[in-house]
């Protein structure tokens, strides 16, 4: 049976916020784009017209609606006050396993940085292409560029992003369970345990957009990462803070909830083999409001 518009464009949804979301790092500005996209396509399809695969017309609306948006974004992040993270997502919008493990490292927090690079187009072109699997004539049509232009730009952004992209080894659960002795070491203190499962150049960054207190800069290194986390850890516990174990972005991570229930943080671990690599923290609360009730993170951090 053929299905309503309504039932189509509820199916075209997850594959559209897929493309957005990677493109923006950004949930609300991803669902914004997805809504105007399913618009145009409902109309579209309301006026009679023959589309020959709404799900790629739908994906080209919503690549153009995001390069369109990435552009007026980055200018505001260039004033962005600290370090600039995504905004956390807890499930995959893939819901075939199979699915989730192949795009899961274009989910995680470093290579959504690392896109920060690229220019609007560059980051299309290397999405679509090695991500989604679109041939580069199609991206060409997407971005407006020739086959080949749209080759050289996704050649180009490659090249950029290859050195600080993780690999990600291992399975699911290996990543797991790093994740789970990782947050064990921290909430029990056990300051040479948690250094173990750091590699050596391991980076904490942080993201409160100078909204709420955040790290200054980016913390480098075992040693003072561990310290940073086990003082996190031993100061939220004295406030009553707890930790709720969630994968974030694809990666080992958890909700950071006050006292009270309210949630004050995210955190999202960027693994490799079997050490974590990036530790990345958003306790912006307008970065956070999609994932329910927001607190104040201050009552933790005055201690």
């Amino acid at each position: 049976m053929t299905p309503s518009r309504e039932e189509l464009l509820a199916e075209l949804r997850p594959g559209a916020f897929a493309v957005a979301y990677r493109m923006l790092g950004s949930v609300a500005e991803a669902e914004d784009v997805v809504q105007e996209a399913l618009l145009r396509l409902h109309d579209a399809l309301g006026r009679g017209e023959e589309i020959a695969s709404p799900r790629a017309y739908l994906a080209t609306v919503t690549a153009r609606l995001a390069i369109d948006e990435l552009r007026s974004a980055r200018a505001r992040r260039e004033t962005y006050v600290g370090e600039w993270l995504p905004e956390p997502l807890l499930a995959s919008t893939e819901d075939d396993p199979a699915a989730r493990a192949e795009t899961a490292d274009s989910l995680s927090f470093a290579f959504l940085v690392l896109l920060e690079s690229l220019t609007p187009e560059e980051r299309a072109a290397l999405l679509l292409h090695d991500v989604f699997d679109y041939g580069f004539a199609d991206v060409g049509a997407v971005i407006g560029k020739t086959e080949g232009n749209a080759r050289q730009l996704a050649v180009r952004a490659r090249r950029r992003v290859k050195q600080g992209r993780p690999r990600f080894e291992g399975s699911e659960e290996r990543r797991r369970e790093l994740g789970d002795r990782f947050f064990d070491a921290a909430e029990a203190g056990d300051l040479a345990g948690l250094e173990e499962l750091l590699a050596r150049d391991v980076v904490l960054r942080g993201d409160g957009g100078g909204k709420v207190p955040a790290l200054a800069r980016a913390v480098d290194g075992a040693a003072p990462v561990a310290r940073v986390l086990v003082g996190w850890a031993r100061n939220g516990a004295e406030r009553g803070a707890r930790l709720e174990r969630v994968e974030v972005n694809g990666s080992p991570g958890g909700l950071l909830r006050a006292a009270d229930g309210r949630l004050v943080g995210a955190i999202a671990l960027d693994v490799e083999g079997e050490r974590v690599v990036g530790v990345n923290s958003v306790v912006n609360p307008e970065k956070l409001t999609h994932l329910g009730e927001v607190g104040d993170v201050r009552a933790i951090l005055r201690g």
